[in-house]
């Protein structure tokens, strides 16, 4: 009897220290180090994700940084571009104007050796050119300075109006490319791609064609057609070697490569 109750007692307490030991111990070792290694595993794979988005976000933000960096100095660059041709433009102007004064010097000397008493001078037919090119040097200017400050509409609409005004403008081909790349600041890229390819039509010989095949292959990369773009980066590097448009061209090829 004894010896039975003392076995009992005895199966008791193992019992009770088996359900005292800890979760391991019911399990086993090598199951508990086998869910362990698994969410390792997956940790370490989330991780890695991680690593990734945060590699891919912080490209796309240097990306964007470049971004806005070209289009500051785009602007900038035409800015100066600007004040350039209207630097340009008054010096040419101040040329024709002595020039015009040389001649009409010449004229009166001429009629004067002529002629025993003196000429009346010929005040409007000198002073006519003078004004009329003084009034297109004024409207271009103006159409300009809407440009330098970015009201690209309004510098659409003074452009337009100073052709309509001085179609035969020596500045003609100038304010045609304005107009195109006015509407590429405001990304109408068709109506830009249009307007350069109209400057290229009427004014063949201008200064501004390689200027203008290069707003016309930035446009044609704005509407995904990589294959027309680099084809006309080719042309303005075998075209128009030496200028400014063309050094541009090859870095832009170099990229599209």
């Amino acid at each position: 009897m004894a010896t039975s109750k003392g076995l009992r007692y005895g199966l008791i307490l193992a019992g009770t220290f088996a359900l005292a030991q800890p979760a391991w111990a019911l399990f086993g070792v090598g199951e508990l180090n086998t869910r362990v290694q698994a969410l390792q595993q997956r940790v370490d794979a989330i991780d890695a994700r991680l690593v990734k988005i945060e590699a891919a976000l912080q490209d796309k933000q240097q990306m964007l940084d470049l971004l806005r960096e070209m289009d500051a100095l785009k602007a900038e660059l035409a800015k100066l571009r600007g004040q350039s041709e209207v630097q340009a433009h008054q010096l040419d102007t101040l040329g024709k104007r002595q020039n015009d004064l040389y001649a009409d010097l010449d004229q009166r000397i001429a009629d004067l050796a002529k002629a025993a008493k003196p000429v009346e001078p010929a005040v409007p037919a000198s002073a006519s050119p003078q004004l009329d090119s003084m009034d297109e040097s004024r409207s271009y200017e103006a159409a300009l300075a809407q440009f330098r400050e970015a009201n690209y509409p309004a510098a659409i609409v003074a452009f337009n109006g100073f052709l309509k005004a001085y179609p035969n403008s020596t500045l003609a081909s100038n304010a045609q490319y304005w107009i195109g790349y006015s509407y590429f600041v405001l990304k109408d890229y068709k109506t830009s791609l249009a307007q350069q390819q109209k400057l290229l039509a009427a004014y063949p010989a201008s200064n501004k064609v390689p200027d203008a095949l290069f707003n016309i292959a930035a446009n044609q990369l704005a509407l995904n057609e990589p294959a027309s773009a680099r084809k006309t980066l080719q042309d303005i590097v075998a075209k128009y070697p030496g200028t400014q448009a063309a050094t541009l061209a090859e870095r832009r090829l170099a990229e599209l490569k």
